[in-house]
């Protein structure tokens, strides 16, 4: 296929367009559609199948993400309350919740799951950077980057289809006997 629109001009289109998506009122993560996009053509390109995939697999990587932060909330002080008591306790609940994480990856319809690291890390950088329609709420996180998350491979479609690709026709190369 080749492109009537430079791939490159396209998807930086799209990509400016995240600014207006983000830059709203809601105080929503642009950059989580960038990593279920870019998720997407790591998992083989656009395509539904792929789509679904990174649609099962980004949310659960986002919920253990909002169960880690909550339990720590809860429980992040049980060993006292220095530095290193405090990141004892974290890591233990991180190897938990990601042992939990992994072990899900099992399941069939979250077995992308390098899609839910992708939604892991979207939803701390969502909620400790401050992003969402209500600051510091951790349901609030979760759903502002989900939906974000959700708009990455939609981009990606958006980003082929756009270009307008359209078939090149190759001739057949006819080969010499050797003498």
């Amino acid at each position: 296929m080749r492109d009537r629109v430079p791939h490159e001009i396209v998807a930086s289109l799209l990509a400016g367009l995240t600014a207006f998506i983000g830059g709203t009122a809601l105080n929503l993560p642009p950059w989580a559609i960038f990593i279920g996009w870019a998720g997407t053509f790591l998992a083989g390109g656009p395509s539904l199948p792929v789509a679904r995939k990174l649609w099962a697999a980004m949310p659960a990587g986002s919920t253990f993400a909002m169960l880690i932060v909550l339990v720590d909330q809860h429980v992040g002080t049980a060993f006292g309350h220095s530095r290193f008591a405090q990141d004892a306790v974290l890591a233990l609940i991180i190897l938990v919740v990601n042992s939990a994480l992994m072990y899900t990856g099992r399941i069939g319809m979250f077995s992308l799951i390098p899609g839910m690291f992708f939604g892991f890390a979207s939803y701390f950088a969502t909620y400790f950077g401050g992003f969402g329609f209500d600051k510091g709420n951790l349901l609030a996180a979760w759903v502002s980057v989900v939906v974000m998350n959700f708009l990455g491979p939609v981009f990606a479609y958006l980003s082929t289809k756009l270009a307008f690709p359209r078939p090149v026709v190759v001739e057949p190369q006819v080969v010499a006997e050797p003498a």
